[in-house]
């Protein structure tokens, strides 16, 4: 059943998931974007540039924090009922809190009412997405083989830099084409109100392809033993407390692997707009433009390092990216310190090549950590428990550090530190490669059904 190609065309499937998680980190991207340009002018006024960016980023934390949250309801039910359904709820939820953001008065109408409303459509973004993630790449793994798994899970990995390209592209065309009070005035709405446009496209794209085999496959075995259960009298647990039980290493291994890989995107992304905009006193558009370009290449290469990890495994090809990353945390501000526009688009290009080398394994890894009747629900909670400590983080406490220390070297070290850690993580996980996704890795033992524990080797 693994090896078994969807009738419907493993492509329509991947094209599916990569068009619906660009759209939906399209609309995550958008609020950091935001944040970082206009969000602390317009909902908390009246603050030095770099506290106003600050109180910005704090709210573009609280997305993060409503992740494990959606990453556990979201699994809870992709585990029972399908993958197919969550994903279309999570792209509707997504933009429809993106739409609202752009209706949304600002401080100087409504006082603090519009950062509150902002915090509330803030929150529903980062439950959809931690739903997301989970789903998009699991529909796309489990239709496919095992042989060339890495490459087409890594598809969905690269709607992130396709949304983070598409909301700076349309971010930076118009600054280039409005004035400074005009973007503020109404221009920055715009990319907001696109989103209800694009989820409609999403939406209509993901409704017609068809459910994960593995998952109906496994959805039959389980509910024969439910069945088995509830005759002796023995209760189900849910897939989350069975994830926890049974699984807990591979949340453990899935939160190290993606600590770095989520430190440094933000840092590489959303920070950077501050750094070159705030303390080196560039236009916007060099920092968005440098993002857009080395987004491009991102989102090219992702696909090549999940195919290279088909051939020589998931953990070496994380490791030269995290490795590559600690020591490119020192020469990336230094390079932007040039004030070279190409210099900074080099700087940031390379930074994103070695975080492809990280992210685009990632999907195939994590997913054939888990068994199929828990898998959505480990997967999302192993990624967005990191997604809190990682990327929530990041930009605050690279702002907080640039703010006290007047210098990137701080954050340098802290990018530094992170990647290490996950490279510590890759190194002592065991490889995935080529696991079967419809065997399981442990049957635990149940005396009351008669099963037999029956550990499998990977």
């Amino acid at each position: 059943m693994a090896n078994q190609r969807t009738p419907g065309g493993l492509g329509r499937i991947v094209a599916a998931s990569l068009i619906g998680t660009t759209i939906e980190w399209y609309d995550f991207f958008l609020y950091g974007s935001a944040a970082a340009l206009v969000f602390n002018t317009l909902f908390f006024p009246d603050s030095d540039p770099l506290v106003g960016t600050l109180l910005a980023f704090l709210t573009y934390a609280i997305g993060f924090a409503a992740r494990p949250l959606g990453g556990l309801v979201f699994g809870h039910f992709g585990d029972r009922i399908g993958r197919k359904k969550l994903l279309v709820l999570s792209l509707m939820m997504m933009g429809g809190a993106t739409f609202a953001m752009g209706l949304l008065p600002t401080h100087s109408s409504i006082g603090v009412g519009a950062p509150v409303l902002l915090t509330v459509l803030r929150l529903i973004q980062g439950f959809a997405l931690g739903g997301e993630w989970g789903g998009a790449v699991l529909i796309v793994s489990e239709h496919g083989g095992d042989e060339h798994r890495g490459f087409w899970a890594s598809w969905p990995q690269a709607g992130a830099p396709g949304g983070n390209m598409l909301a700076t592209g349309v971010l930076a065309l118009l600054a280039a084409v409005q004035s400074e009070e005009t973007f503020l005035a109404w221009g920055w709405r715009v990319p907001f109100l696109l989103s209800g446009v694009l989820v409609v496209i999403g939406l209509w794209i993901r409704v017609s392809v068809s459910e994960s085999p593995v998952f109906l496959e496994a959805q039959a075995k389980a509910q024969a033993k439910a069945e088995e259960k509830a005759a002796a009298g023995v209760k189900e647990q849910t897939p989350i407390v069975e994830v926890f039980r049974h699984n807990w290493r591979g949340v453990l291994t899935a939160i190290g692997t993606r600590l770095g890989e989520n430190v440094s995107y933000y840092i590489l992304t959303a920070f950077l707009l501050v750094y070159v905009t705030t303390h080196l006193e560039l236009p916007k558009s060099t920092a968005l433009n440098a993002v857009l370009i080395g987004s491009a290449v991102h989102f090219v290469t992702i696909p090549a390092w999940g195919a290279l990890s088909d051939r020589i495994g998931r953990r070496p090809v994380t490791l030269i990216g995290s490795i590559g990353m600690a020591a490119w945390a020192f020469a990336f501000f230094a390079l932007l310190d040039s004030k070279s526009f190409a210099v900074i688009t080099l700087a940031v290009t390379v930074g994103l090549l070695l975080h492809g080398a990280m992210y685009g394994p990632q999907a195939a890894f994590i997913s054939e950590m888990f068994d199929t009747e828990v898998r959505y629900s480990g997967a999302s909670m192993g990624s967005q428990l990191a997604s809190i400590i990682g990327g929530a983080l990041a930009p605050i406490v690279a702002v907080e550090l640039l703010k006290d220390y007047g210098s990137a070297t701080p954050v340098s070290l802290y990018l530094c530190v992170t990647v290490v850690i996950t490279t510590v993580a890759v190194f002592v996980a065991k490889e995935t490669r080529g696991r079967s996704l419809t065997r399981r890795r442990a049957a635990p033992a149940d005396a009351s059904v008669g099963a037999a524990s029956a550990k499998i080797g990977t």
